[in-house]
Formats: structure tokens, C-alpha cells, sequence
């Protein structure tokens, strides 16, 4: 792996990275050899080229594989579509979000200025795409080890946490079962907003359990990431042990 190319978007030269990027790299657990690779896998279109898309694009693919890597070598008792359903469940614009602003890769985005005043270091998808663009970096930078350490690293707690009895259930899914197993009328989803530009909205949402007197709140780039932000919080409070 080695011998992958760092040619996806113009040429790089070796620098020495900031502060603030030597420290996102101690969050990674791995340091870039190139900080212009990191540079670049932080830069969304709308600042400058070279930007982060064809950085996304390989990483998109990586974190899939790796996070598939993990899932086969911890479960061999799952099924293929077992192992398919709890990959889908941690790889998803809503998961790759979350990992991203607990790393502060928000604050460290290259946005035009347009971008910046209409909320794009928060935007979930701008977000998400940086975070894959990051693993992107990583495996032209050192190779596929250095990615399979990214991945590692940034998916940790999320492997951790995996709970099989699930089978890789989303959120509003095991709220519903949750209900209907007990003779409890279903959730109720009520969108309460709807925050900014028709290109860059986002919603939010209440998700009533009534019988339990639980309601929690969510939001996100779409009104069913918005659900299931939602849902999960509802789930959380009463999840059996």
C-alpha cells in the first residue's frame, strides 16, 4: 500500500501542520507525514481547490471496509446479514457526524465564506464528509495501516457499544418493538422546526411515549435523522440491561 498515489486533487508537498491539526492527529492516533493531506481533507469546495471530494470518495470506501474488517473479526457467530445491518448502523451520515464534532473537526474546517454563515461547520453532511475524508488522507498518507488505525481510533466507543441482541436495529425500530412488546401505544414523532435555507435545512423533531410520560427531542439534516436522533434518546431511557 505503499506505493498509493497522493495525486487525487493536485500535487502535495510536504509541511509541517498547526497547532490545532497536531492536535486533531493525537485525537486520530496517528500523524500525518504530510499535513497537506490532512490540509486538504479538512478544505470543502466552497474555500479553494484542491478540496476534500476526491478524499471522500476513497474514503468513503475505506471506512466501509475497515469497519466490516472489525465487525467480521469480533462477531464470528453473526451472519452476513447480521454483520450488514450493525455496519450499516455505524456507518451512516447521522454516526459519522457525531465521531466528527467529538473530534472538533468542525472548528478546524476550511469553509468559503458563504458556507460559514449559513451554519456549514455543523452541517451533518459537510461533517460527515470531512470525517471520510480524513481516513481518505490517512491511507495515502501511510498506507492501509495508518487508516485501519484512523478507524480504530474514531470508532472505538461506537465497536464497543455494540449490543448484538439488536442485530443492528435502528433506533426508532427498537422504540417501536420496545412499545409493542408491552401493550404500549406506539411513539409519536412531531416535527417542532425546521432551521434555515431549503439547501441546508435542519429539523427538529419530539418523540412522545406517552404511556411512559418520555419525550425527547432530536434533530438532524433530514426529518428521519431527526426521528431517530429522537428515538435514541427515548430508547436510552428505557433500554432493558
Amino acid at each position: 500500500m505503499h506505493g498509493i498515489p497522493t495525486d487525487l486533487g493536485g500535487p502535495l508537498t510536504a509541511s509541517p501542520g498547526t497547532v490545532a491539526e497536531r492536535e486533531l492527529e493525537g485525537r486520530l492516533g496517528y500523524r500525518f507525514r504530510d499535513a497537506a493531506l490532512l490540509r486538504r481533507a479538512l478544505t470543502h469546495r466552497s474555500h479553494s481547490q484542491p478540496h476534500n471530494e476526491r478524499l471522500e470518495f476513497l474514503g468513503d470506501s475505506v471506512v466501509n471496509c475497515l469497519v466490516a474488517l472489525e465487525l467480521h473479526q469480533r462477531y464470528p457467530e453473526l451472519s452476513e446479514g447480521e454483520l450488514s445491518r450493525l455496519r450499516a448502523n455505524l456507518v451512516n451520515q447521522h454516526s459519522l457526524q457525531s465521531i466528527a464534532q467529538a473530534q472538533g473537526i468542525g472548528t478546524q474546517l476550511l469553509l468559503g465564506e458563504g458556507e460559514l454563515r449559513s451554519g456549514g461547520a455543523t452541517r451533518p453532511s459537510i461533517l460527515a464528509d470531512a470525517l471520510e475524508a480524513v481516513i481518505g488522507a490517512a491511507l495515502l498518507d501511510g498506507g492501509f495501516a495508518a487508516a485501519q488505525t484512523v478507524v480504530q481510533s474514531l470508532f472505538a466507543e461506537s465497536l464497543a457499544g455494540i449490543d448484538t441482541r439488536t442485530s443492528g436495529k435502528d433506533a426508532k425500530t427498537l422504540l417501536q418493538e420496545y412499545a409493542q412488546g408491552r401493550g404500549l401505544a406506539l411513539p409519536v414523532y412531531t416535527l417542532l422546526a425546521t432551521r434555515g435555507h431549503a439547501h441546508a435545512q435542519t429539523f427538529e423533531v419530539q418523540c412522545a411515549l406517552e404511556a411512559l410520560d418520555i419525550r425527547t427531542e432530536g434533530s438532524g439534516g433530514s426529518r428521519r435523522a431527526a426521528e431517530q436522533e429522537a428515538a435514541r434518546k427515548a430508547y436510552a431511557k428505557v433500554k432493558p440491561e
